[in-house]
């Protein structure tokens, strides 16, 4: 492992030498990397990226979703679209990411996922050096929502340690919370200091106060067990309006607006800007942690 991140931290130094920077890393526009993950399936994270996204579109900035489940990716299924290619074509070096980015009507672009791959570290050295490159390349955005797979993977943790903030998503069954504890106690032991960066949503709650309740809970045992700083950024309403447009295949950021969820969303967002942004590096800093090239911070 230690020789392939020594010949992807040379793949990094022979870029920025070609760009006249022999010992920086790229100096432009830095995206602000949000991953969105969960400890089990089935508790609404996919829907929350897309929604979160519109949110931050809403506020006159460049958002790209990227669906980064290898397994059973599904952004684009619930903007109802059918993209020719995905990060599949990416990885394989069949295709650039500009040419399999998909604008949509909802102002923001999205990056399909590469159903049925399994794992990014089993990339060849010429793959991982095209994939540095053409992931180096969504720093145009502003903001780059990273739609990761449920539960615990080498590729999940990986994009874990390498954003800016990472968000979990749970709801109020006893499952979802003991596998979002579960997926931050491996993040704590694997990867380590997140303590700027990793926060906490509880989707489906029937009110603020039970929210409330959970996301307690779940801090205060992660910092008596873990000594580790979980960060409450927000609750979703168990809304109806999200099951509707579900069945639409639209987000419910677009057809109902005003509606609870939606509401939340822009609250949740509002939050994230207020937040402390743990600085990963942007996509130079991704990359590196990807392929265990650096801890991180």
């Amino acid at each position: 492992m230690e020789d392939q991140a020594e010949k992807l931290r040379e793949l990094m130094r022979q870029k920025n030498r070609v760009k006249g920077k022999p010992s920086q890393a790229k100096e432009d526009k830095k995206a602000r990397i949000i991953t969105v993950t969960s400890g089990k399936g089935g508790v609404g994270k996919t829907n929350m990226s897309v929604n979160l996204a519109l949110a931050y579109a809403r506020t006159g900035r460049k958002v790209v979703v990227m669906d980064a489940d290898l397994g059973l990716a599904n952004v684009n299924v619930i903007l109802n679209m059918i993209p020719k290619f995905n990060l599949y074509h990416v990885i394989r070096k069949q295709k650039t990411m500009k040419e399999i980015m998909v604008e949509t009507e909802y102002g923001i672009s999205i990056v399909a996922g590469a159903s049925g791959f399994s794992k990014i570290a089993n990339l060849t050295e010429e793959e991982r050096k095209y994939f540095v490159d053409e992931l180096d390349t969504l720093s145009f955005a502003d903001i780059v929502i990273i739609d990761t797979s449920a539960g615990v993977s080498s590729n999940v943790l990986d994009f874990v340690a390498a954003a800016d903030d990472s968000v979990i998503i749970t709801t109020p069954e006893p499952t979802a919370i003991t596998d979002a504890y579960g997926i931050i106690k491996i993040i704590a032991t694997e990867i380590g200091n997140l303590n700027m960066g990793l926060k906490l949503v509880v989707n489906r709650a029937r009110n603020a106060a039970d929210a409330m309740k959970i996301a307690d809970r779940m801090i205060s045992i992660t910092s008596q067990f873990l000594n580790f700083k979980l960060e409450y950024l927000g609750f979703v309403y168990d809304d109806p309006a999200v099951s509707r447009s579900v069945l639409r295949q639209r987000p419910f950021m677009v057809v109902e607006p005003n509606c609870k969820a939606s509401q939340c969303v822009q609250h949740i967002v509002s939050r994230l800007d207020k937040t402390d942004v743990r600085d990963a590096g942007g996509f130079g800093g991704m990359v590196k942690r990807m392929f265990k090239g650096e801890p991180a911070p």
